[in-house]
């Protein structure tokens, strides 16, 4: 049985919560939360609450840290729990600095622990599906993409730490790194990129961007958004083969071949648990926590969010964040 402590029970802490409860194999023993809400929902769920990492484990016997707090504190946490002998599991982004991200992997590797990255898109089955179809060849080379993950301002982070750049990397590191994190682990590293930004005179924060990632002649474009209007979530993509185009619409997988019907892909989840926040209930979650939760069991790293793809992601995104403040 593995024994798990959630640092952070807000949203996601809550999800990741939910989702353990329904994994064989594995117990939430724990959490740490300093907030009345926190303490709360821990004596609720028949939970012992703690106020740090340390007195935690010095109580508790724990086998994996589960941190789901704000950014700026996710490098001290993670390299407090791996000093404490505890394989980590960190919500995205693991940081916003490159160094700061090696620093915890190589922690890791010297402690002989694992660390693991929740990049959650990699375990939708739109993304594994598209990975086959790269990986097996079946539609030719692709020749050109497009993702898009837009939506209207997060109002209810409104001067909060989601708007201050040097604690959540605004747009770029809360939204785009979706799509980026999925772009580099299909097609690697990008030979070059640049973007363009814009936002509201008045703004204190850049609200839409659009990326361009080169690989030889393969283009990939990208648009991200917190748009100052009222528009809905809206994540979709396709990529254009040499003898088929996909496209992922938000809700179907469909493959576009020349004088066939299109063809629906199956992407519905066979488990759905509900998240608690603003997703409707899904699986991959729980296929997220399952895969990390087999690769501690197997002593192996993952090989869905590998240590050099979270790397790459970080150091272009922190270029860009950079780049974006003259």
């Amino acid at each position: 049985m593995i024994r798990i402590g959630i640092v952070g029970i807000g949203g996601m802490g809550s999800v990741h919560h939910n989702n353990y409860a329904e994994i064989d194999g594995c117990k939430v023993a724990a959490v740490v939360s300093n907030s009345v809400s926190g303490r709360k929902k821990a004596e609720k769920w028949g939970l012992p609450v703690y106020k740090n990492i340390d007195s935690m484990v010095q109580v508790e016997e724990i086998d994996v840290i589960d941190i789901c707090t704000p950014t700026f504190l996710h490098k001290q946490q993670v390299m407090k729990s791996l000093f404490l002998g505890k394989h980590v599991i960190v919500e995205k982004p693991i940081a916003l600095h490159k160094e700061d991200a090696e620093d915890m992997f190589n922690l890791a590797e010297e402690k002989g622990l694992l660390l693991f990255v929740g990049q959650v898109l990699q375990f939708t089955k739109a993304a594994e599906i598209l990975h086959q179809i790269i990986e097996n060849g079946e539609f030719g080379k692709p020749l050109d993409g497009y993702f898009e993950r837009i939506t209207g301002s997060p109002g209810w982070a409104q001067g909060g730490w989601l708007f201050d750049k040097d604690k959540s990397g605004l747009l770029p590191f809360d939204l785009h790194i979706h799509d980026l994190d999925l772009i580099v682990s299909l097609f690697g590293k990008p030979d070059k990129y640049d973007f363009t930004s814009c936002g509201g005179k008045n703004r204190k924060v850049k609200e839409q961007y659009r990326f361009n990632y080169k690989y030889g002649k393969l283009n990939i474009v990208a648009e991200a958004a917190w748009y100052n209007a009222d528009y809905p979530f809206t994540t979709r993509w396709r990529i254009y083969f040499e003898n088929a185009l996909v496209v992922f619409d938000g809700k179907n997988l469909i493959l576009y071949q020349s004088e066939r019907e299109p063809y629906y892909f199956d992407i519905e989840d066979e488990i759905k648990i509900p998240t608690g926040i603003n997703l409707p209930p899904t699986g991959m979650f729980y296929h997220e926590l399952s895969h990390f939760l087999n690769c501690i069991k197997q002593g192996i790293p993952s090989d869905k969010v590998s240590e050099r793809q979270v790397i790459t992601v970080v150091e272009i995104l922190e270029e860009i964040l950079n780049h974006n403040q003259e």
